[in-house]
């Protein structure tokens, strides 16, 4: 039985992903949460297989801010990202922030089903339309020979703390430039160290020395 947390700021939302997968399918909604931050304590206290995630959720911490934290938290776990937003540039920042999978609210109950279950699997889920693009871009992308590599990876929100840390900036110094808590520049952080292979801070400068990104104009 796939145990799933649906975290979405709407009641009406929970209340119907909860009567579509309770007891069927062999799955189960074993809790749900309204805002990012509610879903971050509720995972860690219930351990789910699967985390519905909703993006906007304006009256508490956000989803792709939950989704982060939870990659931190959880690597193991998986992040579905449930939205309205058919959008480029809400699907790439969610799979930078760790998501497994993004999928619309619109798209039929058996292509949400089988969204859960190829996560749960410790595959990548992204709804048809949304692949089509990605490939599209990927393939143009190498038409014109641009280096697609580890820093082209990273958010550009992930590039600003990592230009700000090899500057010799502390975290709480960087929060305060990108006006965002010292937890965030630490999860952010910590994805740069991984996407980039890097261990230690030295390394990070190097990098960035490498990259051209020290300069401080």
């Amino acid at each position: 039985m796939l145990k799933i947390l649906v975290v979405d700021d709407h009641a009406v939302v929970r209340s119907g992903l909860m009567s579509l997968l309770n007891g069927k399918h062999s799955m189960e909604v074993i809790g749900e949460a309204a805002d990012g931050k509610e879903g971050i304590q509720a995972a860690e206290l219930l351990k789910p297989d699967v985390v519905l995630m909703d993006l906007n959720m304006p009256h508490g911490m956000d989803g792709l801010t939950a989704t982060t934290e939870l990659k931190r938290l959880m690597p193991d776990l998986a992040v579905l990202v449930l939205t309205m937003h058919d959008d480029d540039e809400y699907l790439f920042r969610a799979i930078h922030a760790g998501a497994s999978g993004y999928i619309l609210k619109s798209a039929p109950h058996e292509e949400l089903l089988t969204a859960i279950r190829s996560v749960a699997s410790g595959n990548a889920y992204l709804y048809p339309t949304a692949t089509k693009r990605l490939m599209s871009e990927y393939i143009e992308r190498l038409k014109h020979g641009e280096n697609i590599g580890p820093y082209e990876s990273l958010s550009e929100r992930e590039k600003e703390v990592l230009s700000l840390i090899a500057k010799g900036f502390s975290n709480k110094e960087i929060a305060e430039q990108l006006i965002i808590s010292v937890k965030t520049v630490e999860s952010h952080k910590s994805n740069v160290m991984e996407k980039l292979g890097l261990k230690t801070r030295p390394e990070l400068v190097k990098f960035a020395v490498k990259k051209g990104l020290l300069n401080f104009e």
